[in-house]
């Protein structure tokens, strides 16, 4: 299938790792000129450099933090810097500690709330414009599965996250007659490096090895399996493609099958 993805500009938040950087890595392969994001710098570099040696799309990359106020006019300013404007807009942020709600750190919470969501709507304000003014855009948010069946001991990831939902079904109905898509694409327990640290951390939690923890896991999955970035990536190319266009609004579901409602 012809994605119709050549020449496109994608800004791919939070993406020196997991996945982020996937995500990156598939726009490129499919001849879109990618602008990575993170806190690590070397990190960034690494993956850059990797994408440009494939000769596909360029990649770029600013390294910021989130939960500076100052990274939304950073982005801004790599985007118009590097891309002339972003086509494509996938949020993604880094995720809280775990937890139970009864024992978060509630002086913790706004600052959760800014690198989570606050930036996450005024990126995607900044980036509208571009995409109205040529009437096409794609905006894809990461959610998480943990929006339609809380996760036990994310409960500060189930909180926050769930604000993105009604804001980006809102979003869909305003800018869907502008030939702009907005969906939320909730991965389930794909194979990163955060999911390998929530495993370490239930594993010190429990007392138990982390490989009965992750079989544990695994067999909470129809699938049986966690599964790839790959996979997950794949999903996300798709929904930004010109074949996905009337897909919008929605949430599409990479899980393997772990969410249980219908």
């Amino acid at each position: 299938m012809d994605l119709r993805l050549t020449g496109k500009k994608a800004l791919v938040m939070s993406s020196s790792r997991g996945l982020g950087m996937g995500i990156a890595e598939n726009l490129a392969a499919e001849g879109v000129d990618v602008l990575l994001t993170g806190r690590s710098e070397g990190r960034l570099q690494e993956n850059v450099e990797r994408i440009n040696k494939k000769g596909q799309g360029k990649a770029f990359y600013v390294c910021i933090d989130l939960v500076n106020p100052g990274s939304v006019k950073q982005i801004v300013e790599a985007v118009e810097g590097h891309l002339g404007g972003a086509d494509i807009l996938v949020n993604n942020t880094g995720g809280p500690p775990p937890g139970r709600m009864v024992d978060i750190d509630i002086e913790a919470l706004p600052k959760q709330l800014d690198a989570m969501v606050t930036r996450v709507v005024q990126i995607t304000d900044k980036i509208i414009p571009h995409m109205r003014a040529q009437k096409w855009g794609r905006i894809i948010t990461i959610g998480s599965s943990g929006l339609i069946q809380p996760i036990p001991n994310l409960a500060l990831s189930n909180l926050i996250r769930a604000s993105l939902v009604g804001w980006s079904k809102s979003l869909s109905n305003d800018l869907a007659s502008e030939g702009i898509t907005v969906n939320m694409l909730l991965p389930g327990r794909i194979d990163t490096e955060r999911v390998g640290e929530l495993d370490t951390a239930a594993a010190a939690r429990t007392q138990s090895s982390l490989e009965a923890v992750r079989e544990a896991s695994m067999a909470t999955i129809p699938a049986a399996r966690y599964g790839t970035v790959e996979e997950f990536s794949s999903v996300a190319t798709f929904l930004v493609s010109e074949p996905a266009s009337y897909i919008t609004g929605s949430q599409i579901r990479c899980d393997g099958g772990l969410i249980r409602s219908v």
